[in-house]
């Protein structure tokens, strides 16, 4: 079913048909059509979301709780233009710190207390 009818109960106009004049006489037909159509559509969604999630439950692992001033070490992977005086990469560290942990601003976000020689945002996804 294309959204448009799920929204307007009818497929779109295509531009070439003729308007019909006049009152819909259905008008009540119509709306218990159209509520119906959408409470499938509500079902279905429900339906795809609660397997989108359990989906994604399965591949995600437990996440560390932290806590306000708890050392951390900070992944190099994706640091590699940021960092001030860095030598070879090969030659770089996997992880830098420790670090402090300045603020917790959600479950998987984190502030911490980065020098000047890491140019990078100080908020942080744990992962």
């Amino acid at each position: 079913m294309l959204p448009f009818k799920a929204n307007n109960g009818q497929d779109p106009r295509m531009g070439f048909e003729m308007r019909k004049k006049g009152k819909y006489k259905g008008a009540e037909k119509f709306a218990e059509m159209m509520k119906s159509v959408q409470e499938e559509a509500k079902a279905v969604l429900q339906k795809v979301q609660e397997e989108m999630k359990r989906y994604v439950d399965r591949e995600r692992g437990e996440v560390e709780e932290y806590q306000v001033g708890n050392l951390v070490l900070l992944s190099t992977k994706d640091l590699k233009y940021q960092m001030v005086r860095r030598q070879m990469d090969k030659f770089t560290e996997c992880f830098v710190g420790p670090y402090k942990v300045k603020a917790i601003i959600s479950s998987n976000v984190i502030e911490l207390d980065l020098p000047s020689t890491i140019r990078i945002h100080p908020v942080v996804n744990v992962s």
